[in-house]
């Protein structure tokens, strides 16, 4: 794997042997300066304030930097894949909103995934498109006063959802009228749908804000598949980008096991 790039782990994948609250604690000892995680609370989009306090707490006593956090997305395990763009749930990102922000204030977060939303029976998908570009415009300015990014990535999978290859992505930035949105490049997810990841490089490197990985097929562990992780993270690299691999897999063995290839990596 890429030597000169700092890693991070996704906690909301990564060490589930151990409640949420103690997974940056763990991340810390096994080497890891740095974490991310989806939403915590996939049900609400307003936790109870005790519940926000004891998660900044959690990732502060751990002495990591929180680098990636999700906007609420809804119950990604099952049917959602966030709610942004959906006409009957936009109220509950709205909500969402001053929570992120709170959040991100707290701890100095840089990027905030805005998962975009399946398509709906019902709603076509130019209404649907037209509000999500509200929804990522107001998340946008919201966290303009933190100097936080928001983040779009594409997702593989049989939920109709709409952004598939980083062109996709793109296009939907490219509608926005702020500066602090860009491309999640997850290269699992582009390797599952089939992208082009050397050509996604070549052509968008310059609007990836943050990076996620896992191997493919399989979404495990780095060398649990066949992708050619260091090649890609390598072209990053030439290209430009210093900012954090994220770690989102889901670990074929325990998470300790599963870190082979991050051993002597990290920095």
């Amino acid at each position: 794997m890429k030597r000169d790039l700092p890693y991070a782990a996704n906690c909301s994948l990564l060490f589930t042997e151990v409640p949420l609250v103690d997974r940056p604690a763990a991340a810390r000892a096994a080497g890891f300066d740095a974490v991310e995680f989806w939403w915590p609370w996939p049900d609400q989009p307003v936790p109870p304030d005790g519940e926000v306090d004891a998660f900044v707490r959690g990732v502060r006593d751990a002495g990591v930097r929180l680098v990636g956090l999700n906007f609420y997305g809804g119950d990604l395990a099952g049917a959602d894949a966030g709610v942004l763009s959906l006409p009957a749930r936009s109220a509950e990102f709205r909500a969402n909103l001053p929570v992120v922000v709170e959040i991100g204030a707290a701890l100095d977060v840089p990027g905030h995934n805005a998962l975009y939303g399946v398509r709906v029976d019902g709603v076509p998908a130019a209404e649907q498109d037209e509000l999500a570009r509200e929804n990522l415009t107001l998340a946008a300015e919201a966290l303009a006063a933190n100097g936080a990014t928001v983040l779009v990535e594409p997702l593989s999978g049989p939920k109709p959802y709409p952004l598939r290859t980083a062109a996709d992505v793109v296009a939907v930035l490219d509608r926005l009228e702020v500066d602090n949105v860009g491309l999640l490049l997850d290269l699992y997810h582009l390797a599952a749908n089939g992208d082009d990841l050397d050509r996604a490089i070549d052509a968008y490197a310059d609007r990836v804000a943050h990076v996620q990985i896992a191997d493919h097929p399989g979404r495990g562990e780095p060398g649990s598949g066949t992708l050619d992780l260091d090649r890609h993270l390598t072209a990053l690299v030439d290209a430009g980008y210093s900012g954090y691999v994220a770690a989102e897999y889901v670990p074929t063995m325990t998470t300790l096991d599963s870190l082979s290839w991050f051993a002597g990596r990290h920095r």
